[in-house]
């Protein structure tokens, strides 16, 4: 057998994948196509462990082991998936970068800045009065007021 077929159909195989990868939104068609580069390099693996002639067989093996990782990785994906998808009801990947974190400072407008700094100093002769806790009462004294 020929190196070449094996080789060809893997790359083409790795190619759509990374197509997949790159120009899909839908986070289940990007795990799909995960799994086509993956399998890609198994067939890879394969190939030049017959073409070796390898009496180890370790080109299989470590297909074994990449099948191995392979389902792994698909059912912690797709249960990240799932929860996504309760939380925000899509799967759609441009839609998650809003959980990018932003920094405050631009994020609020000027007026806002008067407003926090009288805020602060309010909250700062709570905390004077009970370090802490800004109610006035500690872990302690809150236990046992529960308590009684």
């Amino acid at each position: 057998m020929h190196l070449a077929y094996p080789a060809v159909l893997a790359a083409l195989l790795f190619c759509v994948g990374l197509y997949g990868v790159l120009a899909r939104r839908n986070a289940i068609l990007v795990l799909m196509s995960v799994e086509l580069m993956l399998n890609a390099v198994n067939l890879n693996l394969v190939a030049f462990d017959v073409w070796l002639r390898d009496t180890l067989h370790s080109g299989q093996a470590l297909t074994l082991f990449t099948i191995a990782i392979a389902a792994a990785e698909i059912g912690i994906g797709l249960a990240i998936v799932l929860a996504v998808h309760r939380n925000r009801g899509t799967s759609d990947i441009d839609r998650l970068r809003d959980t990018a974190e932003t920094d405050e400072a631009e994020a609020l407008p000027d007026t806002a800045e008067t407003d926090t700094a009288e805020t602060d100093t309010a909250e700062t002769d709570d905390a004077e009065t009970a370090p802490g806790r800004a109610d006035g009462k500690t872990g302690k004294t809150k236990k046992a007021e529960a308590t009684t």
